[in-house]
């Protein structure tokens, strides 16, 4: 992880810019055939806020893990654990990389955990830095 100076205006337009990657994908038809892409949008919409998170405390991660585990420092309330996001990385890298085709209830399980865990998370970000 680099330090550099935090960029509020930066950081504001990826927040927003992952509100609107997540509205869209919320959008998409589930079935197989949209999976990877529903999923792979999910996990950037997350990835993104991370990113926001990390550029507005002045810090520029190395990889996709460190924006995902800046998620879980934030105290919020779901109904699902933040945490499930780590799972979602995993899976969105499977099928990156390795071909996997995501099945139906993982797809639903993916759009549910967005479903839940996304809006508290982008409600308490904007608290917290005033996006």
């Amino acid at each position: 992880m680099r330090y550099k100076r935090p960029d509020q205006k930066n950081a504001a337009s990826i927040f927003e810019a992952a509100q609107r990657e997540m509205q869209y994908t919320m959008t998409l038809p589930v079935n197989l055939a949209a999976g990877p892409t529903i999923i792979r949008n999910i996990y950037e919409a997350f990835r993104m806020l991370g990113d926001a998170l990390l550029i507005a405390e002045g810090k520029k991660a190395d990889d996709h893990i460190a924006a995902m585990q800046a998620l879980t420092h934030v105290q919020v309330q779901t109904s699902r654990p933040v945490s499930l996001i780590d799972n979602l990385r995993r899976l969105r890298h499977n099928i990156n990389y390795y071909g996997y085709i995501p099945s139906l209830p993982e797809i639903d399980d993916t759009v549910s955990l967005a479903k839940t865990v996304f809006v508290p998370l982008v409600k308490a970000i904007r608290k917290l830095k005033h996006f």
